[in-house]
């Protein structure tokens, strides 16, 4: 998804950008993410003052995950804001902490590798069925949420285990 400098600057209204793409390679380390359906980018990008590009739009994705706690599959599909700033030229030596503007060296850039960072950065860490979710019994394995499974769950420090039965 190339967008040429020179197109955005002569055209008189924002010009627009629409692709779908596969994104599998970028979630194929997590264990977590089953299945991830194409993305798809709905961008567009207009001439600002001072020569910079503003590109903004949304991307969507749908995933099937596994939740984190209780390990239930769960499908999400995500709606992404996209906000970038792009420059052609170098980057200046100086810059204020407020510019967020990307300076591009060629005469075009490529937005698929912004929207891909964009995406990374949207995906949830620890994907959960609900904000609830009682997890699994770390000794038996029973599902929390469908009622307490009746196994003592106390944890003792075990530098301190010798006395537990002090008392008795």
């Amino acid at each position: 998804m190339l967008m040429p400098f020179r197109k955005v600057a002569t055209s008189d209204r924002p010009v627009k950008f629409n692709e779908q793409w596969d994104i599998q390679h970028l979630v194929s380390n997590r264990q977590d993410i089953t299945a991830v359906t194409p993305m798809t980018a709905d961008l567009s990008a207009e001439i600002r003052e001072g020569n910079v590009v503003d590109v903004h739009g949304k991307m969507t994705v749908g995933m099937d995950m596994l939740c984190s706690r209780c390990l239930k599959p769960l499908s999400e599909h995500f709606h992404i804001d996209f906000h970038e700033q792009f420059k052609q030229g170098k980057q200046p030596e100086e810059l204020s902490e407020d510019d967020d503007t990307l300076y591009v060296d060629g005469d075009s850039v490529d937005l698929k590798v912004y929207t891909e960072g964009t995406f990374l950065l949207d995906l949830p860490f620890v994907p959960l069925c609900s904000e609830t979710c009682k997890g699994l019994c770390p000794k038996c394995g029973h599902e929390l949420n469908e009622g307490d499974c009746g196994c003592d769950t106390q944890v003792i420090d075990p530098r301190l285990a010798g006395l537990k039965d002090f008392f008795k």
